[in-house]
């Protein structure tokens, strides 16, 4: 069963009743487990959309939205939330870490929601960290880390509760070319060797390269489905 699918997705945004957007126009997309995906298109295309509604955060006008086989639209909002902390990890373009937490701390978020024992996240956490060469920035807090550093702080945060995907909005943004070449090669790294589902709405044409499949979105419809 595929760990993403979207059956027919529309999203419309309106403004006192009326239409004023059509964000996505019938999409359908399967994603496999253990992929390594892009979707690419230009601003406006609806690439930001469709990751929020793979990620529970916003629901379709029409169509359906399942992960690991379960409808979104069938859940209720605790259990869409319990669905976010246990099977979605987020990256995000503003790193969104808690800036008087550590690196370690900001890590251990998700599972310290997810009751798991303190030594637990914290081996774990060392262990994730120690893999991604972030050992140093343990004890570090966001506002003394680079972008580059906070963002592979936000990429251990995503992965270190072991979700069934990652979705990372436009991850290299806010990137010069050199960190950001060095995250997407971390995260094809956890692709490969822990068969981490990563999804990701961006520009960078460094980022499409690496991808093994690249979906093109323009004017909210799929335009192209590519694997390289």
């Amino acid at each position: 069963m595929p760990v993403v699918q979207v059956k027919n997705v529309t999203k419309n945004y309106e403004d006192h009743g009326q239409v004023v957007t059509q964000a996505l126009r019938g999409v359908d997309l399967n994603v496999e487990r253990g992929e390594f995906m892009a979707i690419a298109g230009p601003s406006g295309s609806g690439k930001t959309t469709l990751l929020n509604l793979l990620g529970a955060l916003d629901t379709p006008t029409s169509g359906s939205v399942l992960i690991d086989g379960r409808d979104l639209a069938g859940m209720t909002s605790r259990q869409l939330a319990d669905l976010r902390r246990d099977r979605i990890g987020f990256v995000f373009q503003a790193y969104n870490l808690v800036p008087v937490l550590t690196a370690a701390e900001n890590a251990e978020y998700v599972m310290q929601l997810k009751k798991v024992p303190a030594a637990e996240r914290r081996k774990k956490v060392a262990e994730l960290f120690a893999k991604l060469g972030l050992s140093a920035l343990i004890d570090s807090r966001p506002p003394k880390m680079s972008g580059g550093q906070q963002q592979r702080v936000a990429v251990a945060r995503a992965i270190v509760a072991e979700p069934a995907v990652v979705l990372a909005d436009e991850p290299t943004a806010n990137l010069d070319q050199a960190t950001g070449r060095s995250l997407i090669e971390m995260m094809r790294g956890l692709n490969r060797e822990r068969g981490v589902t990563f999804i990701f709405s961006t520009h960078d044409p460094m980022v499409l390269e690496q991808a093994d499949r690249v979906v093109r979105l323009v004017d909210g419809k799929i335009a192209s489905d590519q694997r390289q």
